[in-house]
């Protein structure tokens, strides 16, 4: 791909840093931003980016943010938890023309982006992709790909699951306590051709890859449920994950235990961890099919995925507005991308 210069907003936390390790391994001009500039210019010496430019914008100051943008092609925002602050980045990257990723995580912050901020990325030209992470992209692609194989759809579960030694970072933790009632009652789910909120009925057990019994899952506010149906004919999207995983983030947590906590998972533990994405799919005409995607260390592999959708956005825009991942990007090329990563796929139709 041609040079570009890219913005990491947050570009100073745990997930910014692996984020501009990645671009300093791809190549291209970086732009730190955040709001902290002493912060900023560590995070760049520990990248190898000492000649990159550091902007300091806070997310209340909306003409500093759009100055921090100026002249980039995308901005990679990392600075969550999103719900209360990441639609003034989204809209601070649009005004600078341009394009957006982030690496979130927060079901209903982006289908509050879906929703309202799509007509003026297409009015400005650009291109919104929110959810550019492991568990925003992967699924979504491969449930498009599932839809070519089997025509419109009836019913898509998407089951996260989390293994090994899958350390959260303290960003992370704040933004699952920050949500914790959307947790709690599974934030949206599409049903019946529209969007609902939880709570919802419970779902049947199931048996998970290298598994032989059924385990029990709970839904949870998942990106397939609001990313899916953009693309796809479909009639039902749940997300869900083991009910012992659910119970995990509800573990109540202090603000002082937080702080005690390290910034986030050394390099062993990241890649120890593993995760799966497992999409059980049930076609209009009865046929059934098992997509199943996995990978580890889901901080590094989220940092490979922002940056490779912003730089294919860069490289060959797709149509401006607020994208899902299958309406921007090729997804079987995608999905190719990341094979060196350790991201391994397969669909199985019955």
């Amino acid at each position: 791909m041609s040079n570009n210069t890219i913005a990491v907003y947050g570009a100073s936390g745990f997930q910014g840093a692996l984020v501009l390790a990645e671009l300093d391994r791809r190549g291209g001009t970086v732009i730190l931003a955040g709001r902290d500039a002493e912060k900023l210019e560590s995070a760049a010496a520990q990248a190898n980016l000492t000649d990159a430019e550091v902007r300091v914008a806070t997310v209340d100051d909306g003409a500093a943010l759009v100055a921090a943008f100026r002249g980039a092609d995308a901005v990679i925002n990392c600075a969550g938890p999103f719900t209360p602050t990441g639609a003034r980045v989204v809209d601070a990257a649009v005004a600078a023309g341009a394009h957006y990723v982030d690496t979130c995580g927060e079901q209903l912050f982006l289908h509050e982006i879906y929703r309202t901020r799509s007509a003026a990325a297409e009015s400005a030209g650009v291109t919104v992709v929110p959810a550019a992470t492991d568990g925003g992209v992967p699924g979504d692609l491969l449930a498009r790909l599932i839809a070519d194989r089997l025509g419109p759809l009836a019913e898509l579960t998407s089951v996260h699951r989390f293994g090994g030694d899958a350390a959260m970072s303290r960003g992370s933790i704040r933004t699952m306590l920050g949500v914790a009632d959307t947790m709690a009652d599974g934030g949206v789910a599409y049903l019946d051709g529209a969007w609902r909120p939880g709570p919802f009925d419970q779902l049947a057990p199931v048996i998970l890859p290298g598994g032989t019994e059924p385990v029990a899952v709970g839904s949870f506010p998942l990106q397939e449920a609001v990313s899916v149906p953009r693309h796809t004919s479909i009639r039902n999207v749940r997300g869900a994950v083991e009910e012992s995983t659910r119970a995990l983030f509800a573990t109540p947590l202090t603000d002082d235990m937080i702080e005690a906590l390290p910034m986030g998972p050394t390099a062993a533990q990241r890649a120890a961890g593993t995760w799966t994405i497992v999409l059980d799919v049930v076609a209009v005409d009865g046929r059934r099919a098992r997509g199943v995607i996995e990978g580890t260390d889901t901080y590094g592999t989220t940092a490979s995925i922002a940056v490779e959708a912003a730089r294919r956005l860069v490289a060959d825009p797709p149509a401006a507005g607020v994208l899902a991942p299958a309406q921007a990007f090729d997804p079987a090329d995608f999905l190719a991308a990341l094979t060196p990563h350790g991201v391994r796929w397969s669909i199985d139709i019955d």
